[in-house]
């Protein structure tokens, strides 16, 4: 078997996640101290209890999002799953973070300080309003490159995440967004869908979020991943902590290449990808851009000691 593990982004956060963890293991409920000693506020009780449209806020469902996953990773290690057994470990945009926690690249402390940070910082970056972003399906990657030129009419627009399965999300000012919308459809796109975000993440008007996180990874340590990440922005592994530092930058307003990350890992002989955290977005993902790539998600105390005995009797 050979392995990946990915980490979920902003979108698979649900009230209660991560709470039988929490509940099965004390070592997961010593990342939910951990990331509420770093934040210094009680974020595992938003995490357990909610309410849902305070936990969705960018700032707090960034370092949620990582808290489950790491909890995941912790209950994992308990029933004696190690990730140095992965060969690979990517994240979709935040759960780069995720991943590389996981991999002992970041405290966890840090990597929640961070995320509070980044999520802040990109909510901050534009006036309400004055972004947008849509879903593009049915669209390959030049396609929607093509539309973005003839749409942006001299505005910011470009594409966010090329999620794989004929999914691309685009971003940038809201009319720009709203002229490819109607636009899509003549250049054969199934349906554009306008999404409800609080700002349009990974394209050039984040760019002030990009510096403020400059800044502050300036300042943190980053240690040499026990295995590579397959970067957001490249598509490519690295385990250079200087390499990592500069790209986590270049995220904020870089494309997150998933699908290209997905067929790497594929053409890297990877067979197995598991999903560590809250939902099963990525996994789903995974089945449709290379059938070569089995995939399943693990959140739960039940899908850890199932994943551990499986692999057990393989």
């Amino acid at each position: 078997m050979t392995l990946a593990l990915v980490f979920p982004g902003q979108g698979s956060q649900a009230v209660g996640m991560g709470r039988s963890l929490s509940e099965a293991y004390a070592e997961s409920r010593a990342v939910f101290e951990e990331v509420d000693e770093a934040l210094g506020e009680k974020l595992s009780a938003l995490i357990f209890e909610g309410p849902e449209e305070v936990l969705t806020l960018t700032e707090n469902a960034q370092p949620a999002l990582m808290a489950v996953s790491l909890a995941a990773v912790r209950a994992l290690r308990a029933e004696g799953f190690d990730v140095a057994a992965a060969n690979y470990v990517a994240g979709h945009s935040l759960g780069e973070y995720s991943a590389l926690a996981a991999a002992g690249a970041f405290e966890i402390g840090a990597a929640a300080r961070l995320l509070r940070l980044r999520g802040r910082a990109m909510q901050a970056a534009v006036p309400p309003g004055e972004g947008a972003m849509a879903a593009i399906l049915g669209l390959d990657a030049a396609s929607v490159a093509d539309l973005c030129v003839r749409a942006a009419e001299g505005e910011v627009l470009s594409p966010a995440n090329d999620n794989g399965g004929g999914q691309i999300v685009i971003s940038g000012s809201a009319a720009a967004v709203a002229r490819a919308v109607a636009l899509a459809p003549e250049l054969g796109a199934k349906r554009a869908i306008p999404l409800t975000v609080s700002a349009p993440f990974h394209c050039s008007l984040m760019a002030p979020a990009a510096e403020k996180m400059a800044e502050a990874l300036r300042t943190v340590s980053i240690a040499t991943p026990i295995v590579p990440l397959v970067a957001n922005v490249t598509a490519k592994p690295t385990s250079d902590p200087d390499v990592i530092r500069d790209q986590l930058v270049r995220q904020v307003t870089g494309e997150v290449r998933w699908r290209e990350s997905m067929e790497y890992l594929a053409g890297a002989g990877i067979t197995d990808l598991v999903e560590i955290g809250s939902g099963k977005v990525l996994s789903g993902l995974a089945k449709r851009i290379d059938k070569r790539l089995s995939a399943q998600a693990i959140g739960t105390p039940e899908a850890v000691r199932a994943f551990v005995e499986g692999r057990r009797t393989t």
